[in-house]
């Protein structure tokens, strides 16, 4: 709550711009709801009284739901007025919040509940050993860096899996985001990737089944020329070492980081975009 009493201003009893008559159109045209009802005045009158109360008291869809049309207005006043963001972190912080409301959990065996997606001293450590992987020899980094991936992977409750060998080739891992079941190709090397390791790749896919992705993580990113001539259309998504750093440097949940970027391939028809250009500031 102490989140969400920064990001919608509510801390002197406001919610953002709004008046108690705009506040009231708004619920009423986006969520078709009554915020001026008695049962949201039990602790106060003031408007952010009333939304607090009205959070605590509906169901927990309704309030993901709520949360996410107070956020959509929040970015289209503020990008309208051209304001700073003024809160650190602000989107990534607040997807963790929809994240843990709406229960991501965490890969564990079957036989465990699921535990909490959002776990900041965890995030802090993944961002620490991402940085220290540049140290280690080339051979040993490779390892380490699948390894990173499985852990990060794992945190967002994305079921990582071993790289593992088919006959003939390498595969390094999988993971499963949105139902969907991705291959991943990991690379750390000091040139960026060029197309012939991405069309390696994509001929990958092309002998597993018709619904199989794939993620291409370069940490040294990949070359205009390269992206260029692999083309649009595949089934590759791609991310480097700065997509990696930005996502944890802002507190972003890497499950919604890669939803974002599946979207975008799958409105473009690019492989890569950033994920500073994906996520405001």
């Amino acid at each position: 709550m102490k989140l969400l009493d920064d990001l919608f201003e509510m801390n002197g009893g406001y919610v953002l711009d709004f008046s108690d008559r705009t506040m009231s159109t708004f619920f009423a045209e986006e969520l078709n709801v009554d915020i001026d009802d008695d049962a949201y005045r039990e602790h106060g009158t003031s408007k952010a009284k009333r939304l607090r109360c009205y959070l605590n008291t509906v169901d927990l869809a309704t309030s993901v739901k709520t949360l996410r049309a107070l956020w959509d207005y929040r970015e289209g006043v503020r990008k309208h007025r051209s304001r700073a963001e003024r809160v650190p972190n602000a989107e990534g912080r607040f997807l963790s919040l929809l994240n843990r409301m709406e229960g991501k959990p965490e890969a564990a065996p079957f036989s465990e509940p699921p535990k909490a997606a959002f776990d900041r001293p965890k995030i802090m450590a993944l961002k620490q050993r991402l940085i220290e992987l540049s140290s280690i020899e080339p051979q040993p980094r490779g390892y380490a860096f699948e390894a990173w991936l499985r852990d990060a992977f794992n945190l967002y409750g994305l079921q990582a899996r071993e790289p593992f060998r088919n006959k003939g080739e390498q595969i390094d891992g999988s993971f499963v985001l949105q139902g969907e079941i991705y291959l991943l190709e990991a690379k750390w090397e000091s040139a960026k990737t060029a197309a012939a390791d991405l069309h390696a790749f994509q001929g990958k896919l092309e002998q597993k089944a018709a619904w199989a992705r794939g993620l291409f993580v370069s940490n040294s990113g990949f070359t205009n020329e390269g992206l260029a001539a692999f083309g649009r259309g595949k089934r590759v998504v791609c991310m480097d070492g700065l997509d990696l750093f930005d996502t944890l440097d802002r507190e972003l949940p890497l499950n919604i980081a890669l939803e974002r970027k599946v979207r975008r391939a799958a409105e473009t028809g690019l492989p890569f975009e950033r994920i500073r250009d994906l996520f405001s500031r």
